[in-house]
C-alpha cells in the first residue's frame, strides 16, 4: 500500500498533462465557438437539450428568460436606459398634455367651433 502511494505521489507527470490538457481544451473551444462548425455543433447541442427537456421533462435544462440579461449586463444596463428615455419622451409628447397644462385648450376648441360654424354657413 505505501509503495502504490508513494508510486502515485511520486509520478507527477500525470499532474501536468492533466493540466496542459485542460489548457488547451479550453483554447481550443474559445476559439471554436465562433466558427461555422462551432456555432452549428452548439446549435445542435441546444437542440437535443430541448429535445430531452421537452420528451421526458427535465425541467433543469431549462434557462431562465432573463439569462442574456446576467451575461451581458452592459447591454442590459444600456438597454434599460433606452428604454426609460423612451418611455420619458412618450409621456411627455402627448400634444394635449401642453394644451391642458397651460389651459389652452378651452380657448382653442371655441376657436375651432367658430370657424367650423362660419364654414358651415352659420
Amino acid at each position: 500500500m505505501g509503495e502504490m502511494i508513494n508510486r502515485i505521489f511520486g509520478d507527477t507527470l500525470w499532474i501536468y498533462t492533466a493540466i496542459l490538457g485542460s489548457l488547451l481544451g479550453a483554447a481550443f473551444l474559445a476559439y471554436f465557438k465562433d466558427t461555422k462548425a462551432g456555432l452549428w455543433c452548439y446549435a445542435k447541442f441546444d437542440q437535443v437539450l430541448d429535445f430531452l427537456r421537452d420528451r421526458y421533462g427535465l425541467t433543469w435544462f431549462d434557462q431562465p428568460e432573463d439569462a442574456w440579461r446576467q451575461k451581458y449586463p452592459h447591454v442590459t444596463k444600456k438597454i434599460d436606459e433606452l428604454e426609460a428615455r423612451l418611455a420619458k419622451l412618450e409621456e411627455d409628447s402627448h400634444p394635449s398634455k401642453e394644451l391642458h397644462e397651460f389651459e389652452v385648450w378651452p380657448e382653442l376648441e371655441s376657436r375651432i367651433k367658430k370657424l367650423e360654424g362660419k364654414k358651415n354657413g352659420k
